[in-house]
Order: C-alpha cells, then structure tokens, then sequence
C-alpha cells in the first residue's frame, strides 16, 4: 500500500519545483495548495479493501498490475516531455530544425507500442473478467431482489425466503430537523437485521434482480458488483475462503434512502451453516407448516403464515412492531409523525390509517402514485395484517381492532 506521508511529500516535493518555475506573483497560490494536498493525502486510504474471495484476489491483483502499468506509461511519457522542454528550450540555444511531419516511422512507433501495451493489459483482465461471469456448477443458489430500500434473498435448495434491512436505529441516524440522540455505532449504517448467510468453500451462484428500479448488489471484498435490473435476472458468483462477516451496499443510486440499504454476508464453517439453516427453516421457511411454527419462539411464530390460526390484537402488534421499524420508519419516523421533508405523511392520527381497513390495505399493497410510497405486495399476508394492526393501534392511534390476513389475502385478488 502506498503511504499516505510519501504521497503528501511527492507532492508538495512537485509543486516545489514548480513555484521555483513560475511567477514569484504565483508563489504564494501553489504554496497553499501544496499545503492543502498534503493534508488532503494524509486522511484517505488509496486501496481497495482486502479481498475475501479467489475472484476478489483476482480483481486486486489485477487493479494493482494495471495501476503499475499506467505509472510507467506516465513517468516515461511525461518524464520525456519535461526533458525534452527543459533540455532542449529556447534559452539553451536549442532550434526546432528536425522536421517529423509524416514520418512512417514515427507513426508506426506510436500506433505499435500502445497496441502491445493494450494486449499486455487486455490478456489478464479478459482472463478475470470470464473466470467472473463463469457461474456454473454452483453448491448453492441465492435469488436475490432489490426494493426501494433493502434486499430480499432466497434459498432455492433450502427453501427459505426473508427480506434484509437496515438495522441501524434511526435514533443514530437523525432525520431532517431532528438531531440523532444516540451516537453513532460501530457499523454505522452498515447493519443488518437479517444478513445473507453462505457457507465456507462453496460456490454461491447469485441470481440479481429488482422489483423497481435499478440496485446493484455491491460487496467488494467478494468481488461482486452486480446491477439489479426491473424484469431481467443477472448473474454472479462467489466463494468465501474463511469465514468471517463481510459488507456492502447498494451501488446504485435508487432514490431517496439509497445510502439506507446495506448488504451483509456471514460466511460460516458447513456445520455452522447447516445449523444455521436448521434454525433458519424455523423463521424463514417459504412455506411453513404448524409443525415448524410450533418450535419457534413466540415472537417468530407471531408472523408465520399458519393456516387456520386464530390472531389475536397483542401477536399481531407485536410482529407488526419490528415490521414497521424495518420498512416504514425511515419515512414516517418511529413515532409515526411523519416527515414533511421526504413528503412522507403522519401515521399518527391519520384518516387512512384509523378509518376504513380497506384503504389503508390498498395503499400498501399499491402504493401511492407519484410519491415515495411504494407498495408492499412483496410481504406476505400475516406481515402487512401485523403491520397494519401496529399502526392502527399505535401512538395516538386507538381503533382497538385489527387487520387479519384474510382481509389481506382478499384485498389482493
């Protein structure tokens, strides 16, 4: 890695030399700057991170191959400039006397050494960028979707599907004209309540899609930067080398709460992970049975779909809690007071949300148009009644009545 207190005395070294070349009335303006590219340097890494991955290690060797290449290409070119300039000046009693114009032999000079330079660069990255989109016999397939603002991934062999959102308490984060009363955590912005989880020393295959505009699926010490493109499914792959928790974003700006849809993977040992998924069948199961429900903890069972169930106000409140502090409050706030900001309305006390069941379920399942509120189709039945029932019980909120799947499940038809 290059040290950031070489780079700041190259440059001031640099613009030294040029201030002894210039105008004194210039002096004192490249000395400033000197100044201010020093301290610039000194607070910015010039890497990229560690990778995690043979293809990541891959994309790292060749960004610092390429780097190295291109640091050639300038010292020689502008190291010949300058001498030529300073050797060769008027001053010296140097005369332009040899005439290159049309010279065959020049022109073949400067069209053969930048091919051969372009091969030399080509070979390698062609060879990165194949082994890149190479995603066959995979050990494990993960689907996963991007939503205006967070990430849904399922597991095709282990039939589990869960959505992942920002974790990070909205008391860190602030909102416009409301300060953050909590500091700002060690993983700021960059936690999730449910991380993808993956195994050691196994292909994962990525299937990359959106549910509404572009996302890009971005974790660079995997080496995978994948766009998320609305009816179209983009592949990728990777495999972790040792376990350990590894982050991302999304690299696509997406709207409003772009910089609030973190990614995090959990590479665990095959034991680890198998218990994992085990654990995770209980939660997380595409299709659940009472079985399955009836292992989990209450406030996991509160939001598994079971056929036949009788709901009461307190589960559904409960479920919906969570549910709302993942997918509403970075819009409606925690207290459901609205942002005026984002144009994002208060729950408490509004017409929707305590009046009829009907048109606040279709505001979530269609969203509004023409504003930030998007739909919400994607969750299941029981999870848009438990949010639904939060918000009409919550705050100044008191209807004393809750939304059950069955409306859900009626309204979608």
């Amino acid at each position: 890695m290059i040290s950031k207190s070489n780079i700041g005395s190259a440059n001031t070294f640099g613009l030294a030399r040029l201030v002894r070349l210039v105008n004194p009335v210039m002096r004192l303006g490249f000395l400033a700057i000197a100044g201010f590219a020093t301290l610039a340097h000194a607070s910015y890494d010039v890497n990229i991170p560690p990778p995690a991955t043979g293809i990541a290690s891959e994309i790292y060797d060749l960004h610092l191959y390429i780097l190295i290449i291109c640091v050639i290409i300038f010292v020689l070119v502008f190291g010949a400039m300058f001498y030529s300039v300073f050797k060769f000046r008027k001053s010296q009693g140097a005369k332009a006397d040899v005439n290159f114009h049309e010279s065959t032999l020049i022109e073949i000079i400067w069209t053969v050494i930048p091919f051969i330079i372009l091969i030399v660069m080509a070979i390698p990255a062609t060879k990165t960028v194949l082994a890149m989109k190479d995603t066959s016999n995979p050990d494990l397939t993960i689907k996963v979707v991007g939503y205006q603002w967070g990430w849904q991934y399922e597991y095709q062999q282990d039939g589990l599907s869960f959505y992942s959102s920002l974790a990070t308490p909205w008391s860190q984060v602030g909102q416009p004209g409301v300060p953050a009363s909590e500091p700002k955590g060690q993983n700021y912005l960059l936690e999730v309540d449910n991380p993808m989880v993956v195994p050691v020393g196994k292909k994962v295959r990525l299937l990359i899609t959106s549910n509404d505009v572009l996302h890009g699926w971005y974790v660079p010490t995997l080496g995978v930067n994948q766009y998320g493109i609305p009816g179209f499914i983009k592949d990728s792959w990777f495999k972790v080398e040792k376990a350990g928790t590894y982050k991302g974003q999304c690299s696509q700006i997406c709207g409003k709460l772009h910089g609030y849809m973190p990614i995090t993977v959990v590479a665990k040992d095959p034991a680890d992970y198998a218990a994992w998924v085990k654990e995770a069948k209980g939660k997380f199961a595409i299709k659940s049975d009472a079985s399955v429900a009836a292992d989990t903890p209450p406030k996991v069972a509160a939001i598994v779909d079971e056929p036949g169930k009788k709901w009461t106000l307190g589960e559904l409140k409960q479920a919906g809690e969570s549910l709302y502090a993942a997918n509403c409050a970075a819009c409606h706030q925690a207290d459901g007071k609205g942002n005026p900001a984002m144009k994002a309305k208060a729950l408490d006390g509004s017409p929707v949300v305590i009046g009829a069941k009907s048109s606040q379920i279709a505001i979530l399942l269609k969203g509004r148009p023409g504003t930030l509120m998007a739909g919400f189709d994607r969750l299941s039945d029981v999870e848009l009644a438990a949010v639904s029932t939060y918000a009409r019980n919550s705050w100044g909120n008191k209807t004393g009545d809750m939304v059950l799947p069955a409306d859900i499940k009626a309204a979608r038809k």
